[in-house]
């Protein structure tokens, strides 16, 4: 049985999560995170700094630090991860697809590559990683992004940013690449798994009279989610998605997480002066 250990970012709303069996145990890493100071440049990792001292207090050894999308909300802390616990670095296969798009926003040079060989392994649908006596089995789950995983162990799915909790609803869908009526679809999928299949969110943005929340199921999903609950209909879906999504700002951490995640959290290389520098388009997104 999978023990599921979870990490909140404040500042980010982002849950990181470590399944392993028990102590001594191999483990996987889902969607880490690397802070990051807007205003200033600077990064740190304290988030990731609690990931490693609980997996080392445990003695696990990381044999996967996998990522459910390119997040454009946040950093992640993957290659940090990887240095200092090891495991390999893992995304859906269809990442090709997100690189080669912001190839072109941030004009990226001819060396930037496409074929997603910044990441140890590229996982396709319903393709399976094993890990101790644990797997994982990828489901692919576009919508948000073309290029959406979500993953399932045991009878737990770590969604991603496919759903929220009930009451937040569901992700946008205006990213390049986002499609509501695929997103509809993918959520379906996840759908048609038993009510008590636990589903782990990737963030909770929660209403003022609740804390943060990590986990609900199919069945309270399915009864109770704002957007996407039993009865309504993809073309429902798509109408409300796309009328809600016109009126949302832009994520804070977009320009800089998108140019760091589809590089699988690696910085660009260093300039003469020996600083990394990362793009800001003007009047293009």
């Amino acid at each position: 049985m999978a023990v599921i250990q979870h990490f909140f970012d404040p500042a980010t709303w982002t849950y990181t999560y470590v399944v392993y069996e028990g102590d001594g145990s191999p483990c996987v890493i889902i969607d880490s995170v690397l802070n990051y100071d807007p205003k200033s440049g600077r990064t740190t990792t304290t988030s990731a700094d609690e990931v490693i001292t609980f997996v080392k207090h445990h003695q696990l050894t990381v044999s996967w630090i996998l990522e459910t999308h390119a997040h454009a909300d946040h950093l992640t802390a993957a290659p940090y991860l990887q240095e200092q616990l090891g495991g390999k670095l893992v995304i859906g296969d269809h990442i090709t697809q997100v690189q080669s798009v912001f190839k072109g926003v941030f004009n990226l040079d001819a060396q930037f590559d496409t074929q997603g060989k910044q990441f140890d392994r590229l996982l396709k649908e319903d393709e399976s990683l094993p890990f101790g006596h644990l797997s994982l089995k990828a489901l692919y789950v576009p919508g948000h992004t073309p290029a959406c995983m979500a993953y399932e162990i045991g009878d737990a799915i770590f969604v991603g940013d496919t759903l929220f909790m009930p009451d937040v609803g569901t992700a946008r869908c205006d990213f390049p690449g986002g499609d509501a009526a695929a997103l509809y679809r993918s959520i379906q999928k996840i759908f048609s798994y038993p009510a008590q299949t636990k589903l782990y969110m990737c963030h909770d943005y929660p209403p003022a009279d609740r804390p943060p929340e990590f986990m609900t199921t199919v069945g309270e999903e399915k009864a109770k989610n704002i957007h996407v609950r039993d009865g309504v209909s993809e073309e429902q879906f798509v109408q409300m998605r796309t009328a809600r999504d016109k009126t949302l700002e832009m994520p804070t951490l977009i320009l800089p997480s998108i140019q760091v995640n589809i590089r699988a959290g690696h910085f660009p290389e260093p300039e003469s002066n020996g600083i990394a520098y990362l793009k800001i388009p003007l009047n293009a997104v």
